[in-house]
């Protein structure tokens, strides 16, 4: 008798993975934390382990074009993140998952995946979160500070200019507490430029 393997997330099964009856809680650690732009009933600081958010995706479209691609964040292999996490009614889950899914999904340079995640009131959930795909082109395995600083500098895509999507998640890690003096040089070098 085999294991059953879990059918791949995909634009016409967003909700692989979810028990359906059951609320979801979505990880936030980019844009999703400042502009979740979905129906949600609670909101709490999350921390996740065995990934970091990363300033390592190419973006085409969002925040930049293919002749003047922008860079945003992944959450990449090691270390843990701290970020926001949003708690979705089981009776708009399905909604909200195609929503997300086509927010997060046009290239598909991201892996949605179910991760442990511990909520500030040490509650843990498992929670939906957007994996960077290291085998996808728009990964940006190596690059300097200031060739990242000069991708966000030139970035400007359908949601605006990539400095303000790395300036917004700055404030938001700013006024959730979590730190961010990694990103605040890279802005600091954005803006020298």
């Amino acid at each position: 008798m085999g294991i059953a393997t879990p059918e791949p997330v995909t634009r016409s099964n967003p909700t692989a993975g979810w028990r359906q009856g059951t609320d979801l809680w979505v990880f936030a650690y980019g844009s999703l934390m400042w502009n979740p732009d979905f129906e949600h009933e609670e909101t709490r600081t999350a921390q996740i382990s065995g990934y970091h958010r990363a300033m390592c995706i190419l973006s085409f479209l969002w925040r930049g074009t293919a002749e003047r691609p922008g860079l945003v964040m992944g959450l990449d292999r090691g270390g843990s993140c701290r970020g926001r996490a949003f708690r979705v009614a089981a009776i708009k889950v399905p909604e909200v998952m195609a929503r997300i899914y086509s927010r997060e999904m046009p290239t598909g340079v991201y892996e949605p995946r179910f991760l442990p995640a511990v909520l500030d009131d040490r509650r843990k959930v498992q929670a939906w979160a957007f994996v960077a795909r290291r085998d996808h082109p728009q990964y940006l395995a190596q690059a300097t500070p200031d060739q990242r600083a000069a991708l966000i500098r030139q970035g400007h895509g359908t949601a605006g200019p990539c400095r303000d999507y790395l300036a917004n998640t700055i404030t938001q890690l700013e006024m959730l507490g979590l730190g961010s003096e990694g990103l605040k040089r890279l802005l600091a070098l954005v803006d020298e430029g």
